[in-house]
């Protein structure tokens, strides 16, 4: 796994990867300001310029405060929103990154036929979906676990990842069903190697060159289990 991701840091050079990279960091900067643009909206139409505290009076600035809080908010919730952004930047990119490290390390192998658009749209869609529902829903969890919430990040958002990446790797090459059947033989494998994609997912800045990395690890990491199941 950590030979997987070895090499898959070793090709961050490739013209390719950096472009997916640059527009992956587009991508996620304009949903982020949108989220940011959308939450300070609610702010200013929801919250009244003054309010009355007895005894005190009139009291200005609430929103303004709210608007400063909320720009703390988004830093966290951030960390939150960088999976699913992750996920649908990969619906869309998978190919070409997976090509990338296939015409690099793995130059012999038979062309692919691509997955149709409006295919990888529905199965991104689906997946961001799910993870969505997943981590809104851990929210709740978190105060009552405490110091180990990153633990449950990491593990819930490892395996999830680790199955939707590893399972679009390899469809590419053996189809789905195969590709789901190789998921359920190596199964640990895969969650360990999610975990190592999901826990930089949690650090700003880096986070946005982890789908590109899971990706190309994930393409190693089929490769070469499919060699040793044959």
């Amino acid at each position: 796994m950590f030979s997987d991701f070895a090499k898959a840091i070793s090709q961050l050079g490739d013209s390719r990867f950096l472009r997916i990279m640059l527009l992956g960091i587009v991508l996620a900067a304009a949903l982020l300001t949108g989220a940011y643009a959308a939450l300070l909206w609610a702010i200013e139409a929801f919250t009244p310029g003054t309010i009355n505290i007895p005894f005190v009076g009139p009291v200005g600035g609430l929103d303004t405060l709210l608007s400063w809080g909320s720009f703390l908010l988004m830093i966290v919730l951030s960390v939150f929103l960088m999976i699913p952004v992750a996920s649908a930047f990969i619906g869309l990119f998978l190919e070409d990154v997976a090509q990338a490290v296939e015409d690099r390390h793995y130059p012999s192998l038979a062309a692919v036929t691509r997955a149709k658009l409006l295919d990888t749209l529905i199965d991104t869609v689906n997946f961001v979906g799910l993870l969505l529902a997943l981590n809104i829903g851990a929210l709740l969890l978190y105060p009552f676990v405490g110091p180990f919430s990153p633990l449950l990040f990491w593990g819930m958002n490892g395996y999830l990842l680790g199955r939707e990446y590893f399972i679009l790797v390899a469809t590419r090459r053996i189809g789905r069903d195969a590709a789901k059947a190789m998921r359920k033989i190596y199964s640990l494998r895969i969650w360990a190697a999610g975990i190592l994609m999901a826990a930089p997912l949690s650090i700003p800045l880096i986070n946005l060159a982890v789908p590109v990395l899971g990706v190309a690890t994930f393409t190693h990491m089929f490769h070469r289990l499919n060699r040793k199941k044959s």
